[in-house]
């Protein structure tokens, strides 16, 4: 089976992100553990650790199918040791609240050179700080999501991310999440059966299929190629819906989160009715 779900809300404590998934009919979900805005935040509590568990258990909801995403601030290919180190430190952070949670997955984005060092050097800080990270902690398996390249982001190119992954010592502990709008974004074109084959042949050459443990799955604002990340609502744009099909049916996914970070929460739960009628899931 795929685990079908949302990036939901968490507002109020962790322990409610369960709930928000249960109402849309998901059978996974994405969260912040914390405020995605803030370097800092309150630990969790024994009662926010607790009451999660319980309404996983309530929800019928599995560590497999949960992906929980770091903040947006950190970037841990920062140019700048000091900013570098900040960004890895609240990295650490981030994990060891998903471990807390008895969850197995933390998403990330790879990280940025803002112009000031080469591609090299920043998948080469990417890498020396996952390395940190899972010498600090203790199971989690840091999962790396494709990017659009927009501005001087990394992670666009699947070369990008099998570098960082060579670098990795315990490669255990790393994985890759494709997000659609994103690799589309990047000139990965998924929009024909043809087009998902071939991207999909190139991430196995490229990386390994076996690295492949989560999907963002997002229709496009931004034209292919462009590098613009912009997601909209399945099927309403320059996607379509057939490469959603494509990958609903394709059973090299199963066992896996499949998230949506689409524009319109109110239908959510219809986007996630059409993708378990093409996965073949009772609705």
């Amino acid at each position: 089976m795929k685990y079908i779900g949302a990036h939901v809300s968490a507002a109020g404590g962790v322990e409610n992100a369960p709930l928000n998934a249960q109402k849309i009919g998901a059978t996974g979900f994405a969260l912040f553990t914390k405020n995605q805005k803030q370097w800092v935040a309150k630990e969790l509590t024994d009662e926010n650790i607790r009451l999660f568990k319980e309404n996983m258990l309530k929800g019928g909801f599995s560590p497999e199918g949960i992906l929980p995403h770091d903040s947006y601030l950190i970037n841990l290919g920062h140019p700048e040791e000091e900013k570098r180190q900040k960004s890895l430190t609240a990295f650490i952070d981030e994990v060891k609240r998903v471990e807390q949670l008895g969850l197995k997955y933390l998403n990330f984005h790879p990280g940025s050179h803002l112009k000031q060092i080469s591609e090299e050097e920043c998948l080469s800080h990417i890498a020396a700080s996952l390395n940190a990270a899972i010498g600090a902690t203790d199971n989690c398996i840091m999962v790396i999501e494709t990017t659009a390249g927009q501005g001087s982001n990394l992670g666009w190119r699947f070369e990008q991310i099998a570098d960082i992954i060579d670098q990795v010592e315990d490669k255990s502990r790393v994985a890759v999440c494709i997000d659609t709008c994103h690799i589309f974004a990047a000139g990965y074109d998924i929009t024909t059966k043809e087009g998902y084959d071939r991207v999909m042949a190139d991430f196995d050459a490229i990386i390994g299929l076996e690295y492949l443990k989560a999907f963002h799955l997002n229709d496009a604002k931004s034209g292919f190629g462009s590098h613009v990340d912009r997601h909209h609502s399945l099927g309403q744009g320059n996607i379509g819906w057939d490469a959603f099909r494509f990958i609903m049916e394709d059973p090299r996914h199963d066992g896996i989160p499949m998230i949506l970070e689409t524009i319109e929460p109110d239908i959510w739960s219809e986007e996630i009715a059409k993708l378990k009628e093409f996965a073949g899931l009772r609705i």
